[in-house]
């Protein structure tokens, strides 16, 4: 994907318009259209703004990733996991694991 599907991909999936998203990082409705037809590129301060406002990651927007990047709430929750001691994160991802195996198994 491009920058500017991308860029559309995370607006649409929030249900927001050009304008509105335009608006959080001071950029023109027309710009961010102009961003998602990949007419123009937009700088890269520009970009994180725009990543900002969103709540994705830059590296989403931008990079070759082609999977869904988490939003910035679970990003945090994932970089506090890893700042603590090995057992405890192996703990926190033995419970994780578990809970993924059982909400699987219950939407079979």
């Amino acid at each position: 994907m491009t920058f500017g599907q991308k860029l559309a991909f995370c607006r649409k999936e929030q249900r927001l318009s050009q304008a509105e998203i335009g608006k959080r990082p001071g950029v023109n409705g027309d710009i961010v259209g102009k961003y998602e037809r990949d007419e123009m590129k937009p700088s890269i301060d520009t970009a994180k703004k725009l990543a900002d406002a969103m709540e994705v990651s830059l590296d989403h927007l931008v990079g070759d990733a082609e999977l869904k990047i988490l939003d910035k709430k679970t990003m945090q929750r994932l970089e506090d996991i890893e700042r603590l001691p090995e057992e405890d994160k192996n703990n926190i991802f033995y419970t994780l694991d578990n809970l993924i195996k059982a909400a699987k198994l219950k939407s079979l």
